[in-house]
């Protein structure tokens, strides 16, 4: 796998580095230490296609102004038999390095010789990293947040895995706790409620499940014959698992206890939920690796060895019989309760022992969290008790994503929690692609606020993003057959120097950079890099295209260049698609 843009920076480097050591030589500088420079891309590329601040950086040391440094150096930099042609002095010192043609050609041949595979890196040398993501609750359908969040967090994984690292996605299925409770509570409430009288005259003159819902939900969720606390939860599909369940097994419930009738309704209805849960991540192409259950770290007492372990080691202590972790020792405001006087552990004990399961008992390297934004104050206290465990909490690290804000027609899509009412992941996926879906929530970093367009989603116009990368590689497959069509193949070998065009010079520079978007992809926990890279390389590509003819080029020398050129950009299209797992399309009418 190679990075030429890597590649060039390290040769660069050294080229300046034995320069410099042969003005020491020469004692045309000093010898003393050598600061720390950089070498970077220069956003203008009319100042080169690298830029190196030695000079300025050197100034103090050498006792020399920076632009007497950088011409001194520039005179004994050797480029001969290296990947560059030129070098040029800038303003104060800034020393500007152009590439040779050879270059440009071998990037075009490296993109066809690794075909699937360019693009990869090995930065992550084989490390294990578990991306945690959505994680909803299973009491319900996934919403707009889980939308977002399962874009991010798998497009997160898939980058990851291109940058060499072992990464696996794992699903957290809170199947214990109060949520499990309410849930209970809330299918015992519209059971009875159908087993009622009232309920039993709807039941059976409806027509069918639908209307039994639609007469007992009404419009806010409750009704003057079936009311509702506010402690429950008001969707649809609790009404649903309520009825189905009464179809299969009548009032068997009606005079059991109330423990009884919440257990046999959450045992029937959890497992359906979990189930679908799969197979709606699974139709917006999301496999898990992993379905970790709350329910077993309660089960192996997972809960009550992490906090006999912050009591052994004294980062925790009883007081009015409850247990406290010492908080405020790992710079927190205050300290938090693990164990409540009743016996029962608050919310984070689980989270502590299914991180602290994470780390220690499954080894992971890294385990990475998409979470929304609400949860930047219960990060701080996880990773406090995770240092505490003697954990190191750096190998914890959180996505944290703001909310999604949906639009039509120009105006915002309401949302509606109260009754449940929502624009749910599988009625979005039901109005929208999913190859849009899964780009246009990766176009932003999470930690930005982002406005879905409902109705550019599905325009197939270039101010759709996704239909205008997806059309790069149609029009590219389009003029190929095409051209196969009239005899012209796609040739084994051309004489690539032969593109020399600011357009041709542009999209292979470009098309350089991938490994190194993914590997700052990777890095920076942003799957937004890929999709800002693709659009990008999209945009250059059909400037190209309109500009240097290929089926008319000058010379079939050329003709065969820009060829090979194209193939190259629709691999790597294909690749970074396939990195967002988004579909590529084979011809201009993209349907």
């Amino acid at each position: 796998m190679s990075d030429l843009i890597k590649k060039a920076s390290t040769q660069l480097r050294e080229m300046i580095m034995d320069a410099i050591g042969v003005l020491v030589a020469e004692q045309a500088v000093p010898a003393v230490p050598m600061p720390d420079f950089t070498i970077e891309i220069p956003a203008d590329k009319s100042h080169g296609d690298f830029a190196a601040n030695t000079a300025m950086v050197c100034a103090k040391a050498f006792r020399m102004p920076p632009r007497k440094i950088a011409e001194l150096i520039t005179e004994k930099v050797q480029m001969e038999g290296t990947m560059f042609e030129k070098t040029e002095v800038a303003g104060p010192g800034f020393m500007n390095f152009f590439l040779g043609r050879k270059w440009f050609s071998e990037v075009v041949e490296n993109v066809l010789a690794e075909g699937e595979n360019y693009g990869k890196t090995d930065t992550g040398a084989g490390k294990r990293a578990l991306v945690e993501f959505v994680s909803a609750n299973p009491t319900g359908p996934m919403h707009i947040g889980n939308a977002r969040g399962g874009a991010i967090g798998d497009c997160l994984a898939s980058v990851l895995q291109w940058a060499g690292w072992h990464a696996e996605r794992e699903f957290y299925v809170n199947d214990a706790g109060n949520q499990i409770e309410k849930f209970g509570k809330s299918l015992s409430l519209r059971y009875m409620h159908i087993c009622s009288e009232k309920g039993q005259e709807i039941y059976k003159s409806a027509a069918d499940t639908e209307e039994v819902c639609r007469r007992i939900y009404g419009e806010d969720g409750s009704s003057e014959d079936f009311p509702m606390p506010e402690d429950v939860y008001l969707g649809q599909d609790i009404i649903e698992h309520a009825k189905n369940y009464f179809d299969l097994h009548g009032n068997s419930l009606e005079n059991v206890s109330e423990e009884e009738r919440r257990k046999a309704l959450v045992d029937y209805a959890l497992p359906l939920n979990i189930a679908g849960l799969e197979r709606d991540l699974k139709k917006y192409r999301i496999v898990y690796d992993n379905w970790f259950r709350e329910s077993t770290v309660h089960e192996k007492n997972e809960t009550k060895l992490v906090v006999d372990k912050l009591l052994e080691a004294g980062k925790a202590y009883e007081q009015d019989g409850a247990i406290w972790f010492k908080a405020t020792e790992y710079g927190l405001d205050k300290d938090f309760v693990l164990k409540r006087s009743n016996g029962l552990y608050t919310y984070i004990v689980p989270d502590i022992a299914y991180h602290y399961n994470k780390l220690v008992t499954r080894n992971f390297d890294k385990a990475i969290n998409v979470l929304g934004a609400d949860h930047h104050g219960y990060v701080p206290r996880l990773k406090a008790a995770l240092t505490a465990l003697g954990v190191d909490a750096s190998k914890l690290d959180v996505v944290l994503m703001q909310m999604v804000r949906l639009v039509r027609n120009g105006e915002t899509v309401k949302l509606s929690k109260r009754s449940g009412k929502a624009i749910t992941l599988v009625t979005l996926l039901d109005e929208i692609p999913i190859d849009a879906a899964r780009f246009f929530f990766n176009l932003r970093e999470a930690n930005s606020q982002f406005e879905f367009d409902l109705d550019l989603a599905i325009e197939k116009s270039s101010q759709n993003p996704v239909y205008y990368v997806q059309y790069a590689h149609a029009r590219i497959c389009s003029m190929l057959r095409a051209l196969a069509e009239e005899g012209t193949q796609v040739p084994e070998k051309a004489d690539l120097s032969v593109l020399t065009d600011s357009r041709e010079i542009e999209l292979i520079r470009h098309l350089a950079s991938l490994p190194k978007e993914v590997d700052l992809a990777a890095k920076t926990y942003d799957p937004a890099k890929i999709t800002k890279y693709a659009v990008d390389l999209a945009t250059l590509f059909h400037r190209f295209y309109d500009a240097c003819s290929v089926k008319n080029a000058e010379s079939e020398e050329l003709k065969n260049a820009r060829l090979l050129l194209c193939v190259a950009v629709r691999q790597t299209l294909r690749n970074v698609l396939t990195i967002l797992n988004i579909f590529c399309r084979n011809d201009t009418k993209i349907n």
